[in-house]
């Protein structure tokens, strides 16, 4: 059986998981848009780096927090 913390600590891992997923997702559909157009690639760019900058550091603490 677990416990009430575990519980609070598995919740939080599915829903940091889930906002990984919605980013990759959300990642996808911009690339998507820059294929379609130059300009959108230029304005996306920026908003695309730092997206997968954030997925590197959501599987960092996914990673760390799995551990225990």
């Amino acid at each position: 059986m677990t416990t009430p913390t575990e519980k609070n600590h598995n919740k939080h891992l599915d829903l940091l998981h889930e906002y990984k997923i919605h980013l990759i997702k959300y990642i996808e559909e911009l690339e998507k848009l820059d294929r379609q157009s130059e300009f959108a690639k230029k304005w996306n760019e920026t908003t695309i780096k730092e997206r997968k900058q954030e997925i590197q550091a959501i599987d960092k603490i996914l990673k760390n927090l799995i551990r225990f």
